[in-house]
């Protein structure tokens, strides 16, 4: 991580027994080993309280995907090998209803 040997960290060792001695030597280690202890501690800490929102913004996105409404799709269009219809040609074809019901009162009174 700081590109730190284990040649330089006995060198460091080494050092820190000569001028603190044998008796502070153990307390200074303990300390320090509480002190990294508890920084891995806030890290992992840190690191799960991050994956746990970023799970729920995941869930969130996730379950706004699946309520939103199905796009409709568009409508096709009509194949250009098919005639479009004129209405002045259709209107000719057609016949008139003759056939209609007379209502009942003018038939009874025979107009």
């Amino acid at each position: 991580m700081f590109g730190v040997d284990f040649s330089e960290i006995l060198v460091i060792f080494v050092i820190a027994l000569i001028v603190l001695g044998p008796q502070k030597l153990p307390k200074l280690a303990q300390t320090i080993g509480r002190w990294v202890g508890r920084a891995r501690a806030m890290a992992r800490q840190f690191r799960e309280q991050l994956e746990q929102e970023a799970d729920q913004i995941q869930r969130a996105t996730d379950l706004k995907a699946h309520m939103k409404p199905p796009s409709r799709p568009a409508p096709a269009p009509a194949p250009a090998s098919a005639p479009v219809p004129d209405p002045d040609i259709a209107s000719a074809h057609m016949t008139p209803q003759t056939d209609a019901p007379v209502p009942a009162e003018t038939h009874e009174r025979g107009q």
